[in-house]
């Protein structure tokens, strides 16, 4: 590999990789609760369940994996996710009851975490080191477009077609996932006997980072407040007669996304996070405010473009916190605390937010999560935020003397 050229062959393919990785994630996100209401008799809260159970297994699989991926070989790793990704997958083509769409859901999960996992990891080795940052900003765009890409292919191909063309859509993708890692070139990291034993060893360093803990809980309270567009917002617009328009909330999401992604990296290597993050939490308690009021297509429209700006930008900045905090040999399991609070949030929030609903409006419901979205500005602030800058204002200090 060129030690220059950042857009190289293993690159594109570990990014494209992960994009399809993501947008069937929450392709399925978004309509599986759907199903399971419409096809299976399921309440809200149960179809919240089937939402939620998915991010269960992902998270077992993160904590085992994110540890351990150098101990098991990174390529073992990556073909035992893509292929057990596609088996799950098939599974949904078989789902007669609940409970076996629950148990599809966490094997599915798992495989997802499992999966994802190793293409986080496998790209460290694919960007060089002089172009670190902004190979893993490029790389953060894959996913962020995929959680505005698939809800939006899961809601459209809802209205046009039915749940088992959208798995064989699906299975297709996953399909071409596989030729695509057995064409990637995977760079295995050799570790010596202490470090095997190390990590083999069961403790709570090995799972969990403590630098990134705050920023991990932030994470966790945006994942659960996003939840409530993912997992509702499909039902949400078919109660207030905007289905069509609820459709194209997601591009513009993924437009929002692809406009500003690069630029806010930039703010962030240049200014701090506090700058990128602090309207973050503005943008998403906004947009989801205007949720909770929207009556038109051009105010749920206008909702989208607040909280892709919010959960959108902080996703993939979050994560460039971690990494700015963490050294690197600590970095795989910094990205697994991280993802595995932001991946909880994602997963709980359908299910309590759907228990709420039997006491709430739709309306209130965003409410409450507009308000969590605030609460993590307060946290952010108290926990990380002025302390993020008073270091960056004693940088400024050390570069004028």
């Amino acid at each position: 590999m060129n030690k220059d050229s950042l857009f190289n062959k293993d690159f594109l393919l570990d990014t494209g990789i992960n994009f399809v990785v993501y947008l069937i994630y929450y392709l399925l996100m978004v309509i599986i609760a759907v199903v399971a209401k419409q096809q299976l008799n399921a309440s809200l809260s149960e179809a919240g369940l089937a939402s939620g159970i998915f991010i269960l297994g992902t998270l077992l699989a993160r904590l085992q994996v994110g540890k351990g991926i150098e101990l098991y070989g990174r390529k073992k790793t990556l073909y035992i996710g893509v292929f057990f990704y596609l088996v799950t997958t098939l599974m949904y083509f078989y789902i007669p009851n609940l409970g076996i769409m629950y148990v599809i859901r966490f094997l599915n999960g798992m495989a997802y975490g499992l999966l994802s996992t190793a293409t986080n990891t496998i790209i460290t080795s694919c960007i060089p080191e002089q172009r670190r940052g902004e190979g893993i900003n490029y790389y953060g765009l894959s996913t962020s477009l995929a959680a505005a890409i698939g809800p939006f292919l899961g809601m459209l191909l809802m209205l046009v077609a039915n749940f088992t063309v959208i798995i064989i859509t699906c299975t297709v993708l996953i399909g071409l996932c596989v030729i695509g890692c057995l064409m990637l070139h995977v760079t295995e990291i050799k570790l010596t006997d202490a470090e095997i034993k190390r990590m083999k060893a069961f403790n709570l360093e090995n799972y969990v980072e403590v630098r990134v803990l705050v920023i991990s809980v932030i994470g966790f309270l945006m994942g659960f407040a996003y939840s409530s567009v993912l997992s509702f917002l499909a039902a949400y617009t078919r109660e207030i007669n905007l289905v069509q328009a609820g459709t194209f909330f997601f591009v513009v999401y993924a437009v929002i996304i692809t406009i500003t992604r690069p630029l806010t990296g930039i703010i962030f290597d240049r200014k701090g996070e506090n700058y990128v993050l602090y309207p973050c939490y503005i943008c998403l308690a906004l947009g989801l405010f205007m949720l909770s009021i929207t009556n038109t297509a051009v105010m749920l429209l206008l909702a989208g473009v607040f909280v892709g700006l919010g959960y959108g930008t902080f996703m993939s900045n979050g994560q460039a916190v971690c990494i700015k905090l963490t050294p690197s040999h600590r970095v795989s399991v910094a990205l697994s605390t991280y993802f595995v609070a932001l991946d909880l949030g994602l997963g709980v929030g359908p299910y309590i937010l759907g228990c709420l609903r039997t006491l709430l409006t739709f309306q209130s419901l965003y409410l409450v999560a507009a308000a969590i979205a605030g609460i993590c500005f307060i946290l952010y602030f108290l926990f990380y935020g002025r302390k993020a800058s008073a270091q960056v204002s004693l940088a400024m200090e050390n570069d004028n003397n």
